[in-house]
């Protein structure tokens, strides 16, 4: 087997061995599995021309390092350390009667430096001394190993299989995911790759389905008798037992609590608030002095700290014979639920970058801890997922998490339930944002239908899903079957609200949208100015659904022709989206094609078509090539290559534009009449 992926760390060794003039004790540090007896072996093979005094290699586990040291002497130097004196002193006999030239001495698996120690402080300046270790060792110069880098991890696993050539290429995705989900441990990618070099008619994808079934008790994990050749003595699991039996109950508690959290990087202060009960700087003393120690536990920044993803099924494993085991997956889940309830619905760019670090951790308690979940924290727990996803406008990420809602609680409350109707509505409105209307449709029905049989028609959720269909049936062009539902939703919010609240405003907002796409600008403008009014009043400026009103009233100023009065307003809603959202967002796509459309109808093509350049590359990643606003934009970009007679650029664009608006929208939608009349109108211009 070739030696792979570490060339840098074997060089960084020989530096460390060479900086010191009298001894050099360089520590291979690092935890079980990542090949600090490897590296060691690799060393002293490369560099055994320098040692002209020979190699010693000690193995600190099988006795005392003196006595080892003594037996060397005498079998491999022939010498004869006097027998009345004690072994230190025989030890000492032996170094100051060694061979000639510079000694390399290993003590491979040092767990204890405290019991070698004595042997090494009486030892010529020629000697250089190289440890194992599990552990850190104070001030001792010290080389800290880490795992393969994944394409380091993916040589190693090729080099293991040269008897089947091509192997690997043939299933390259699969070989990547195998050393990803052995997080490029060395020791787990040698021992699958010889698994496989066995097995020639076992395919990654079966050893991969075998790896992610039986986690650690996996047989491909466990040394081979056959292995003969292989430094590492042991198998994943019996490498991670060593490190396991230096610990006391509470690290080990600490450690099981640590592996229930996802496989990333891990908030302390999640940790600390899972275990109120434990003395904060008791826990922190478990995590620096044991944890990280024996690297068990790596940290990843300030506050932030990581387990191995095997150290982690480790943990797990042991996790069930663990008496607080239970106790440490309740508290967990009551923390993840907390940090999810925190989420805020419409999060600012500042918010969401605070929370980001702990939603990989909630996500692994909704998709792995349901059970331990409460019944009336069940549906925001997703729901919370779905919309840190749906307000950054990645909504192809948020749809997963409201269908679980759906089903998970369906199958927990039945399907006559609120937070049944609740998930219908909220799976209803990320499709709607996809652009999928028609699977839209029907969960509109079915959740209005549901709130009205379980709370009767004057209900704030009944309300909400009428003004959910209503929205739904705007956007398919369907505009006189959306006002009756906009309308109910009006009264009723108004009944039971009042006249000063935001889902008021809310209303308010959406009949003016409807009216300004009918055309009936003089019935719009009074509903846009009362949302835009109350919105401010209620919420201020800085905030999106200010910035969604201040829109809507500048696309009615647009329509209408009132450039001058609509551009200032356009120029502050992309400014306020950019702000609060980022620059990357759908709605910052739709501010950049409303000030594009704008700058084209006055003349100014060339910011227009910039515009509409940034727009189409965003759309196009956040939103995909088969959604309506895509079309729009393309269609938008059109308008302007054809007012500049750039036909052979505007043709191509125009006919992707059509088919989109044809195939979301069906060919009777307004947008879809708009772009085949532009399309149309080109064509006579083109080739009149």
């Amino acid at each position: 087997m070739e030696f792979v992926g570490r060339k840098e760390e074997l060089q960084k060794l020989h530096q460390l061995l060479q900086d010191n003039k009298q001894v050099a004790i360089a520590a291979i540090a690092g935890m079980g599995g990542v090949g600090k007896t490897e590296l060691a072996l690799q060393y002293a093979i490369k560099r055994r021309e320098i040692y002209n005094g020979g190699l010693c290699w000690l193995l600190t586990k099988t006795g005392d390092v003196g006595i080892q040291v003594v037996q060397f002497a005498r079998t491999q130097l022939d010498l004869k350390p006097p027998e009345d004196v004690d072994l230190l002193a025989q030890v000492q006999y032996c170094w100051r009667r060694w061979r000639e030239g510079d000694v390399l001495l290993v003590l491979d698996d040092v767990s204890d430096y405290e019991e070698v120690k004595p042997y090494l402080q009486s030892l010529p300046s020629r000697f250089k001394v190289l440890m194992t270790t599990r552990q850190k060792l104070g001030r001792i110069a010290q080389l800290s190993l880490d795992v393969l880098q994944p394409e380091a991890a993916l040589e190693l696993l090729n080099s293991l299989l040269k008897e089947t050539p091509g192997r690997i290429e043939k299933e390259l995705a699969l070989a990547n995911q195998l050393c990803e989900w052995l997080g490029y441990l060395p020791l787990g990618v040698e021992l699958v790759g010889r698994y496989l070099a066995r097995k020639q008619d076992l395919s990654l994808a079966e050893m991969f389905r075998r790896l992610e079934n039986k986690r650690l008790d996996e047989r491909s994990l466990s040394k081979s008798k056959s292995e003969a050749d292989m430094t590492a003595q042991r198998g994943v699991l019996a490498a991670f037992e060593l490190s396991w039996q230096e610990l006391e109950d509470d690290d080990k508690q600490l450690g099981c609590l640590l592996s229930l959290f996802a496989a990333a990087p891990i908030p302390w202060k999640l940790v600390e608030q899972c275990l109120p009960e434990e003395d904060a700087e008791d826990l922190e003393e478990i995590r620096d002095d044991t944890l990280l120690n024996l690297h068990l536990v790596q940290r990843k920044g300030e506050g932030i700290y990581q387990l191995h993803p095997l150290l982690r099924e480790f943990f797990q494993y042991k996790l069930t014979g663990l008496d607080k085991g239970e106790e440490l997956k309740r508290s967990l889940c009551q923390i993840m639920v907390a940090v999810a309830k925190n989420i805020p619905e419409t999060p600012t760019l500042q918010q969401i970058t605070a929370v980001s670090p702990d939603i990989p951790h909630v996500a692994e308690v909704a998709n792995n801890l349901i059970p331990y979940i409460s019944d009336e924290d069940i549906a925001s727990l997703f729901t919370s997922l779905g919309e840190f996803y749906e307000c950054q406008g990645l909504y192809a990420q948020a749809a997963p998490w409201y269908e679980k809602c759906l089903v998970v609680t369906q199958k927990r409350f039945g399907s006559e339930h609120l937070s049944v109707a609740q998930s219908l509505n909220n799976l209803a409105l990320i499709y709607q944002l996809q652009g999928y209307y028609k699977k839209a449709e029907p969960l509109c029905l079915q959740a209005l239908e549901l709130t009205q049989r379980l709370l009767g028609q004057e209900d704030l959720l009944v309300a909400t899903s009428l003004n959910n269909l209503a929205e739904l049936y705007k956007l398919q062009g369907r505009y006189q079957e959306a006002e009756p539902p906009f309308l109910q939703a009006l009264e009723l919010r108004q009944h039971l609200l009042g006249q000063k609240h935001s889902l008021v405003a809310t209303s308010f907002n959406n009949l003016a949208e409807l009216y300004k796409l009918q055309e009936r600008y003089r019935e719009a403008e009074p509903f846009c100015n009362k949302a835009l009014e109350m919105y401010e009043s209620l919420l201020g400026q800085e905030n999106l659904l200010f910035a969604t009103s201040l829109n809507n009233l500048a696309t009615l100023y647009f329509y209408q022709k009132f450039y001058m009065e609509a551009e200032p307003m356009f120029l502050q809603v992309l400014e306020l989206r950019q702000r609060l959202l980022g620059k990357d967002h759908p709605d910052v796509v739709q501010s950049l094609n409303n000030l594009a459309e704008l700058y084209k109808l006055q003349g100014r093509y060339t910011e227009a078509e910039t515009l509409l350049q940034q727009a189409l590359e965003m759309g196009k990643r956040l939103l995909g090539q088969e959604h309506p606003n895509f079309a729009i934009s393309l269609s938008n970009l059109a308008g302007i290559y054809m007012l500049q007679k750039r036909y052979k650029e505007t043709e191509p664009i125009l006919k992707q534009a059509l088919e989109i608006c044809e195939h979301s929208l069906g060919v009777g939608h307004r947008s879809t009449i708009m772009v085949r009349r532009n399309y149309a109108i080109f064509l006579r211009q083109a080739y009149r």
